[in-house]
C-alpha cells in the first residue's frame, strides 16, 4: 500500500483532531480496474484532521508517531470509518411526501409532488423541511448531496442556510419550469426565471462549501425558450464550477412525451444537448432507458449519472443497467441517488441493497467493493469532486461516516459468520437496517453522534463548545436537540 504524502500542520490552525478505527477508502473505479487496486483498507487506522481537511491517513502505530501534539482522538470499535456518503440526486422539497402511493410517475407528480412543492413559497415551511432533511441525511452518514429545490427563491435560501449551519458541501438551485404543471409552481416567464436563477447563483455559489446547479425539472416542463436561456446561463458559468441537474430517460411514457414535444431531436439526450445543457458538470438522474448513442454522448461530454434504484422500483419506472453505463470502451461517471420522495428512504447503503437486486434481475451482480465505491468516490466522480471529497487522503475535505458493523443484536450475531470487511459490508447493506451509522463528521466536526445527548450539532455550536470555559452543549437553536 502506498501511503499518500501527509500535509504539514498549520501552527495557527485549529487543534488537531484524530479518528481511529478500521478504515476503507477508494482511489479508483473497480468497474474498470482490478478491485484490489482500487481501495485502501486499514485494520487499525488513524485520520488526522485540521481546519476541515485531512492532513494524514495511515496505520495507527506508524502515523501517531508523527503527531505528538495530537491528544483528541475518537476511537471506534466494531465499526468502519469511510468517506461520507454522497447522494447524487434527491428532492429535499419532497421529504414531506415520502412514501406516498404512486401508480405511475406522471400521476404521482400531479397527485402528490406538485401540491407539496407549492407550499415552499412559505419560507417558514421551507425552513422546517430543510431542517428535518439535513437531520435525516446526517443520521444516515450522507455529507454531500445534489439536491432539487423547487420554483421559489425561498426553497433555495432555506436549503443553503441550513447547509451553512452544518458547513456541509451541498449542491442545489432553483428549479426552472414554465409549462405543463400547475400555475402555483409555474415560472411567470422564461426570462424572469433565468434572472432569478442567476441571482441565486451569484448569492450562493462558492459561498463557503455551497455549490449551485441550474435545474430544468425535465424537458417537458420547460419551454424551448427556457431551455435555451438555461443552456446559455450554464455555459456562462460552467468554468466556475456551476452544475446542470435534471432528469433523463426515467420511464417510457416520459420519453414518448419528449418525442412529441421535440420531434426534431433524435433522442432525449439530444434535446438537452441542443440547448447547451449537456456538458462536463451535467448530472442526469435515472437513465433507465438509454440508447447506445445517448451513452456515447454522456461519455463524450463527461456527464455524471445518478442511479436511483428505490424510486425506480417504487414507481415502476425502469431498471438502471450499470453494465451499460460502465462499458469499458466509453464509461460514464456513476453515483447513487436516493431520489426522495420517489425514493423510499434517505440511506445510501439501503439504496445499494436495491441496486444489487436490480442487477440480479438482469443476471448481473453488484458486490460490496463496487457498491461502496458508488456510495463514496463514485458519487464524487459523478459530481466532478473526486479531488475534494469521496476519499480518505491528505488534502481532502474531512467528511466521514462511521458505519456500525453490529447495528442490531442479530447483526452482531450474524457477523460471527463473516470473513473480510467486504463480506461484513455486504451483510450490513443487505440487511437494510436504518441504524448503521454511528457518527458523521463534516469538515472535521462531529455534527451527528447517535450516542450524544444532542445528536445533531451545528458547526458554530461545536466550535463554541470547544472554546475554553464554554459549556459542552450550546442551546443557540433548540431545534437541534435530540428527537
Amino acid at each position: 500500500m502506498n501511503k499518500p504524502t501527509a500535509l504539514p500542520v498549520n501552527p495557527q490552525g485549529t487543534p488537531l483532531k484524530g479518528v481511529r478505527g478500521q478504515m476503507l477508502s477508494f482511489k479508483d473505479d473497480p468497474f474498470l480496474r482490478a478491485e484490489q487496486e482500487c481501495y485502501d483498507y486499514y485494520t487499525d487506522g488513524l485520520i488526522v484532521m485540521q481546519d476541515g481537511h485531512i492532513l494524514d491517513v495511515g496505520d495507527y502505530d506508524q502515523t501517531i508517531k508523527n503527531y505528538p501534539q495530537l491528544k483528541d482522538i475518537d476511537v471506534y470499535k466494531d465499526a468502519i470509518i469511510m468517506p461520507g456518503f454522497i447522494d447524487c440526486h434527491v428532492h429535499y422539497v419532497q421529504s414531506p411526501m415520502i412514501g406516498s402511493f404512486g401508480d405511475t410517475l406522471l400521476n404521482w407528480l400531479n397527485q402528490y409532488t406538485f401540491p407539496t412543492e407549492s407550499k415552499f413559497k412559505d419560507k417558514a415551511f421551507a425552513d422546517e423541511v430543510a431542517h428535518e432533511f439535513f437531520k435525516q441525511l446526517l443520521e444516515q452518514g450522507t455529507t454531500t448531496a445534489n439536491v432539487f429545490a423547487t420554483t421559489f427563491e425561498t426553497s433555495v435560501d432555506a436549503f443553503f442556510e441550513e447547509s451553512e449551519r452544518y458547513d456541509t458541501r451541498m449542491i442545489s438551485g432553483k428549479v426552472l419550469q414554465d409549462r405543463n404543471l400547475p400555475d402555483s409552481l409555474k415560472d411567470s416567464s422564461a426570462e424572469e426565471s433565468i434572472l432569478l436563477a442567476e441571482k441565486l447563483l451569484k448569492k450562493w455559489h462558492h459561498r463557503g462549501r455551497q455549490l449551485y446547479a441550474i435545474i430544468p425539472r425535465f424537458a417537458p416542463t420547460s419551454t424551448p425558450e427556457q431551455l435555451r436561456l438555461a443552456g446559455e446561463l450554464y455555459q456562462r458559468y460552467i468554468d466556475q464550477g456551476v452544475y446542470m441537474h435534471t432528469h433523463l430517460d426515467e420511464v417510457q411514457s416520459e420519453i414518448d412525451w419528449v418525442t412529441q414535444l421535440f420531434p426534431d431531436q433524435p433522442n432525449y439526450t439530444e434535446v438537452y444537448r441542443h440547448f447547451g445543457l449537456v456538458d462536463k458538470r451535467s448530472i442526469m438522474a435515472h437513465c433507465c432507458i438509454v440508447r447506445e448513442e445517448e451513452w456515447q454522448t454522456l461519455h463524450q461530454c463527461d456527464c455524471g449519472v445518478a442511479h436511483c434504484p428505490s424510486s425506480n422500483l417504487f414507481l415502476g419506472d425502469g431498471e438502471f443497467k450499470y453494465w451499460e453505463a460502465k462499458e469499458q470502451s466509453r464509461p460514464v461517471r456513476v453515483g447513487m441517488g436516493t431520489d426522495v420522495g420517489g425514493g423510499t428512504n434517505f440511506s445510501i447503503p439501503r439504496q445499494l441493497n436495491e441496486a444489487y437486486k436490480v442487477a440480479m434481475l438482469h443476471m448481473r451482480n453488484l458486490d460490496a467493493v463496487k457498491s461502496f465505491y458508488l456510495a463514496t468516490r463514485g458519487g464524487a466522480e459523478a459530481l466532478h469532486l473526486e479531488n475534494t471529497i469521496g476519499s480518505l487522503a491528505p488534502g481532502y475535505e474531512a467528511d466521514l461516516a462511521v458505519v456500525d458493523l453490529k447495528p442490531s443484536e442479530f447483526a452482531a450475531w450474524r457477523m460471527k459468520f463473516t470473513g473480510d470487511i467486504f463480506e461484513k459490508l455486504f451483510v450490513i447493506m443487505t440487511l437494510g437496517l436504518n441504524t448503521i451509522n454511528m457518527a458523521t463528521y463534516v469538515a472535521g466536526r462531529k455534527v451527528y453522534d447517535r450516542n450524544r445527548a444532542k445528536k445533531y450539532m451545528y458547526a458554530a455550536d461545536i466550535d463554541a463548545a470547544q472554546q475554553p470555559h464554554a459549556p459542552q452543549e450550546s442551546t443557540t437553536d433548540p431545534k437541534t436537540s435530540q428527537k
